[in-house]
């Protein structure tokens, strides 16, 4: 038996964020998390730009990834993406303040279904479902 306890589950997005060094170079910052949902935010830079001056469309993919990672680990079980999909509806530019919010559909005892709305104020940006594997093993201290 482990003498380490269990992490609570609002706070497991902030450990994991201490430990991912690329959605900390996005410069991603967490505005809410709690069981099943989380909402995550970021701006735009300059060399996050494609040869169009738009945002490229793995920035967007990546801020609503990091969203759906942190709400599936707020069960309390590591949890991994097995499939996702991404629909973009506006382009972005230097700037924009974008936020994803992930929202959990249903959750089963090995896969959870969520979708991700990523907004630029109350805009809808992109649309992005995913399906994650979850495993056994639970998050500690």
């Amino acid at each position: 038996m482990s003498d380490l306890k269990p992490i609570p589950n609002h706070l497991i997005p902030h450990k994991m964020l201490s430990q991912d060094a690329y959605s900390q170079w996005l410069g991603i910052e967490i505005l809410e998390c709690e069981l099943g949902r989380c909402k995550v935010a970021m701006t735009i830079r300059k060399e996050m730009l494609n040869s169009m001056g738009k945002a490229h469309g793995g920035i967007t993919y990546s801020l609503a990834d990091t969203a759906f990672g942190f709400s599936v680990n707020t069960n309390g079980r590591f949890s991994v993406s097995i499939e996702t999909s991404i629909n973009h509806i506006e382009a972005l530019e230097e700037g924009d303040y974008i936020v994803a919010e992930a929202t959990l559909e249903s959750l089963k005892n090995k896969v959870g279904f969520y979708i991700i709305e990523v907004k630029k104020g109350d805009t809808l940006v992109a649309l992005f479902k995913g399906v994650a594997f979850r495993t056994a093993k639970e998050w500690e201290e």
